[in-house]
């Protein structure tokens, strides 16, 4: 589509606050309105990016992936307050026979560590890695803790739809079959292909964050950053929690689907009722996050919610109609419920969330965003 002069100029000045390659895609009222991308995929090789550039995304992945489980919800198979050993019966030793699908999913399961040795190779070995899952004792008592699991989270309620899946599917295949084609997206990868690898951006910076890791949360040799995600393992690993590799647009579809109420171009995944949901908070919801060092405002349904102010990103909207799913390095997609607008942004440039001044480079792209979706609905009236 052609993009608006005022897209165009928004990604100018997120490059000119820092950005490499940066692209942009919004829905609203379940119309594609923006998709636009700009800068470069490679700085080395000048590779411009494009519409058909695919960008890791980190921990916007989980959005989808608690999208799956409230799909096997939708359908009867998961109970999200039953024990996740009712469907995984060896997840239940050690401690975790209690720890409910909510409680994983609101990052409340007391188990955020990665198995002890994880490389690369092992982290793509989906076997060895849930072998080890099951193994776990808990950090903290289940239940009663936020402790965000920044990547562990993606393995258990991977596994949870795996287990729930009567066909027993590999989770990238179940997204692949049961949400994405459907809403005829094509670009949203859990594990890139050998033949699209030469799509993937490549990364830069991110490889610091803080967080509280006195538990092998965030390892070295798995760590959501440029120097392991560049790597061809790691973009080819299944991993539900901060691994899908996408275009913005195809992001920005997903969240689409839930901006509209769980139906999208005539096709609904999940009730209205259900997606209402996803707005309510965890338990313990104002109590601080023991891994993450800054404020959180969490649902109880795997999303971050916006409208906590101090505790919600101002980017997504200022009130509490909003689901969101923010990924290491800055990646960003959210839903807004109230107002029908979904927006997804990539980029390449893990350091920029280090910009704070004047503004955060993606500022000017969400203000135009919001300019045109406001432009759209004042023409309805």
């Amino acid at each position: 589509m052609n993009a608006d002069p005022r897209i165009l100029k928004a990604l100018d000045r997120a490059r000119e606050l820092g950005e490499k390659g940066i692209a942009v895609a919004a829905y609203h009222r379940g119309e594609l309105i923006v998709d636009a991308v700009a800068g470069v995929a490679d700085t080395e090789k000048g590779t411009p990016a494009d519409e058909r550039t695919l960008f890791p995304v980190f921990s916007v992945t989980k959005g989808v992936t608690a999208t799956a489980v409230h799909l096997q919800a939708e359908r009867g198979l998961i109970d999200l307050q039953a024990p996740i050993a009712h469907y995984w019966p060896e997840f239940g030793a050690n401690g975790k026979d209690t720890v409910t699908v909510e409680q994983a999913l609101s990052h409340r399961a007391g188990i955020p560590q990665m198995p002890d040795g994880v490389t690369p190779d092992l982290m793509a070995d989906w076997d060895w890695m849930t072998r080890r899952i099951g193994q776990f004792t808990p950090i903290h008592e289940p239940g009663t803790a936020n402790a965000y699991h920044v990547l562990v989270w993606g393995w258990v309620l991977g596994e949870v739809v795996r287990r729930t899946d009567p066909a027993r599917r590999p989770f990238d295949r179940f997204v692949a079959e049961e949400i994405c084609a459907p809403l005829g997206v094509t670009d949203f990868h859990l594990g890139v292909p050998d033949a699209d690898l030469p799509r993937v951006a490549t990364l830069y910076g991110g490889n610091d964050f803080s967080i509280v890791d006195e538990h092998n949360i965030s390892p070295r040799a798995v760590f959501p950053g440029s120097e392991v995600h560049n790597q061809r393992t790691v973009l080819q690993t299944v991993d539900p929690g901060a691994g899908a590799v996408a275009t913005a647009r195809a992001v920005a579809r997903i969240f689409a689907m839930l901006a509209e109420g769980g139906e999208l171009d005539g096709v609904r995944l999940l009730s209205r009722e259900r997606v209402a949901t996803f707005t309510r908070p965890r338990a313990g919801a104002d109590d601080p996050d023991k891994v993450l060092t800054i404020p959180v405002w969490f649902g109880a349904n795997g999303f971050w919610l916006g409208g906590e102010e101090g505790a919600s990103d101002p980017l997504v909207g200022d009130h509490r109609d909003v689901v969101y799913s923010p990924g290491a390095g800055g990646s960003l997609a959210w839903a807004d419920l109230r107002d029908r607008l979904a927006v997804a942004i990539c980029h390449n440039d893990m350091d920029t969330p280090a910009v704070v001044s004047p503004e955060r480079t993606f500022a000017p792209v969400v203000r135009a965003v919001r300019e045109i979706a406001a432009e759209r609905e004042e023409a309805r009236r």
